[in-house]
């Protein structure tokens, strides 16, 4: 006589091994393989190049568009908090990283006042990113009017998608001004957290006419998916006419069923077209084999100029910190320059190609803001920001160490099997 089938521990071990096929897909899927079909087609400053980027990562093209380039907190936060204290009708912020501290204190200080005084306040951050963040503001900000959501908390129908997080830094005033990059709001991009280390380098850009309703719309994905509200009132959407004279691009990236990312298409695009230099600034090196093998080929087969900085001993993440030195190999072979910054952590997400085209945003060189998060990048090929950017990198590397072919081949054996355990979870980092 057969004894009662136990449901229950067959349903469990069913949903056991469900989770334990989607974490090893996760930490072991390979990457979408790039190849650009014909690279050398038309100039980096032409109109069928601007076109054809534009329409290959779906992005929200303006002209006449304001850009200023705000280099690290003590200059970016000023600038944002001026902006919070006179907005007259909306205030939308969104972050990955919303912390505690001397810094979001002054922000949610002037976004409370500005919702007392009738001015639509919302936040939406992420629920892992900024887990840690007081209730006690949340409530107070509420309280005074505003509007405050999680991004991807964990539910019980959620957590097929927990590892999707937007790792996008806005800030939108009144529908018309707008800052976007590297920085969430933290006292760590404002004042040094160690005796020997600086505050954390990063850099945003301020952007004015009609690129800010690209950047709008970044934040009205999110939020629709915090809240639920669809904002369509036109108060956000004033559509400003441009005053600025360059041409920008906004780049909204989502993790995509077929695994592309529009981020990930722009990187690849500009890199393949590159002709004279490429510069990367990114906190996070972990480039997959496109990314290595396109590098590669620039300095090979067209003799680009590649010079990388990442962090160095002031990294926020060890383990990844070593996970990216285990690729250094083959680029510093073929001729790739890759330099550690020592002041601090490096966090700017940066790259310029051939003093020409400059990206700013959220994405880091690695495969999570390739293929996991939701990210948001300002691309352009104004000449005159590409070249701030390029005196900003020249002056980190009078901060940085250049590490060599050489010494990269003796590192030592606590370091390798510390790289070793770091590639197996690569894409996860």
């Amino acid at each position: 006589m057969g004894g009662k089938v136990d449901w229950f521990w067959i349903l469990a071990l069913i949903a056991l091994a469900l989770q334990t096929g989607l974490l090893l897909i996760a930490l072991f899927a390979p990457g979408l393989r790039y190849l650009v079909s014909d690279p050398r087609a038309e100039a980096l400053d032409s109109e069928q190049f601007y076109q054809t980027v534009c329409v290959l990562t779906n992005a929200l093209c303006g002209e006449k568009t304001s850009i200023e380039v705000l280099a690290n907190g003590e200059n970016y936060y000023a600038a944002e908090l001026e902006s919070v204290k006179s907005a007259r009708s909306s205030i939308h912020l969104e972050a990955y990283i919303f912390a505690n501290g001397k810094v979001t204190d002054s922000f949610m200080d002037a976004m409370e006042e500005r919702a007392r005084a009738g001015v639509e306040v919302r936040i939406v951050v992420d629920a892992i990113g900024s887990a840690t963040f007081s209730s006690e503001r949340i409530d107070k900000l509420r309280a005074a009017g505003g509007k405050f959501e999680w991004y991807g908390p964990l539910r019980w129908y959620s957590w097929p998608r927990l590892n999707n997080r937007t790792h996008r830094e806005l800030l939108i005033v009144d529908g018309s001004t707008a800052f976007v990059g590297g920085s969430g709001w933290a006292d760590q991009w404002m004042y040094a957290q160690e005796k020997d280390k600086t505050r954390w380098r990063d850099t945003m850009v301020r952007v004015e006419g009609p690129a800010v309703s690209g950047l709008q719309a970044a934040f009205s994905e999110n939020w629709l998916e915090g809240s639920g509200e669809v904002l369509t009132d036109k108060k956000f959407w004033r559509f400003p006419e441009g005053q600025g004279d360059s041409r920008a691009m906004v780049v909204r990236s989502s993790p995509m069923t077929g695994r592309s990312t529009t981020a990930r298409i722009l990187f690849q695009v500009l890199l393949a077209s590159a002709k004279k230099r490429i510069y990367i600034e990114t906190p996070y090196f972990l480039p997959d084999k496109s990314i290595r093998d396109e590098l590669v080929r620039a300095i090979k087969e067209r003799g680009v100029e590649v010079q990388i900085i990442t962090p160095g001993p002031g990294t926020d993440h060890m383990l990844t910190r070593r996970s990216s030195r285990r690729l250094f190999g083959p680029l510093l072979e073929a001729g790739a320059r890759i330099h550690e910054y020592q002041p601090s952590m490096m966090h700017a997400k940066i790259l310029v190609v051939d003093s020409t085209w400059a990206v700013v945003g959220t994405t880091n060189i690695d495969p999570r803001s390739f293929s996991l998060n939701d990210e948001v990048n300002l691309a352009t090929p104004d000449y005159r920001v590409a070249q701030r950017l390029e005196a900003d990198f020249h002056t980190d590397l009078t901060q940085s160490r250049e590490v060599n072919y050489q010494e990269w081949k003796r590192r030592g054996i606590a370091e390798r099997i510390h790289e070793w355990f770091g590639g197996i979870i690569e894409r996860q980092q």
